[in-house]
């Protein structure tokens, strides 16, 4: 006979599971308070100081910046070395939103990308690509100006704390002007070309991309990235990104060299590369 004041196994089951929720709960509100309290070094101006190498550890937004499943890569003949690794995306809600017309444009990317991904031909990788590809990038912030080096492609962009004036004109990473919102730095991104793509996915803009980003210091090494883009001829509506960064703190921590245009050079010139006889191919010489 079981006694009423016993509680039954489901029972038991469900206070351990509320037990957990809550604990997770009371997690998640410390964390979310320390980040909110934390106070950064800052500079001499007064304003935190982002100064360091940064780099993303989510290297599967630069495969896909939407929700994916593992899948075989563009080189089918590499196997698991090139295939794309699951992610689980940095959109915020899970999905761009495209107009219906430009959807066509995303596939023949997809289709395409082994050749058509300006990553594959060694270009500036514009920005917010730029900030979750799987390599590491340097801040150096003054007063006036903040300078961003990507390693990738040697790219460099300055960040006008003051205001600049129109672009002279379209460029690749775009011209970038900053403000403070507090101990957040606040760039808005325009003049970019539509060359750049978002992702290895074929996810692409139009020449009006307009694009805001947000750099906050969230602990002595992370800092939180968010970039809203809008552009009104590819999406129905203003979308967002966001993801954690993560400081480089080896002793010996620096950006390396890594000029790929040489790697790049077969897939851009290769239909005018110029042909060379061989020796045997060669016709003898007169005797």
């Amino acid at each position: 006979m079981i006694n009423k004041f016993e509680s039954s196994p489901q029972q038991r089951r469900v206070a351990r599971f509320g037990a957990a929720a809550i604990v997770a709960l009371l997690f998640l509100g410390a964390s979310a308070f320390a980040q909110s309290s934390y106070q950064p070094p800052r500079t001499k101006a007064g304003h935190p100081d982002l100064n360091g190498i940064w780099q993303t550890l989510d290297t599967s937004a630069d495969w896909n910046i939407e929700p994916h499943d593992a899948q075989a890569g563009p080189v089918v003949a590499l196997g698991a070395e090139f295939a794309v690794q699951p992610g689980l995306g940095i959109v915020e809600g899970g999905q761009i939103p495209y107009l219906s017309a430009a959807l066509d444009q995303r596939k023949k990317n997809f289709e395409n990308r082994l050749t058509a991904d300006p990553e594959v031909k060694c270009y500036m990788p514009g920005v917010p690509r730029a900030t979750y590809m799987p390599y590491p990038f340097q801040i150096v912030q003054t007063p006036d100006f903040i300078m961003i080096t990507y390693e990738y492609s040697a790219s460099v962009r300055t960040i006008f704390m003051h205001d600049p004036g129109p672009a002279p004109s379209d460029s690749w990473m775009g011209w970038s002007v900053g403000h403070w919102d507090g101990d957040t730095l606040v760039v808005n991104v325009t003049d970019q070309n539509d060359q750049t793509w978002f992702d290895r996915a074929g996810d692409y803009h139009s020449d009006e991309l307009h694009v805001v980003e947000r750099y906050t210091r969230t602990g002595p090494d992370t800092l939180s990235y968010e970039a809203t883009i809008t552009d009104p001829k590819v999406f129905s509506k203003p979308w967002k990104i966001s993801l954690p960064l993560y400081r480089h703190i080896e002793k010996n921590a620096q950006l390396l060299e890594y000029k790929c245009v040489p790697f790049a050079e077969p897939v851009l010139y290769g239909a005018l590369e110029r042909k060379t006889a061989k020796p045997a191919d060669q016709p003898a010489a007169n005797k």
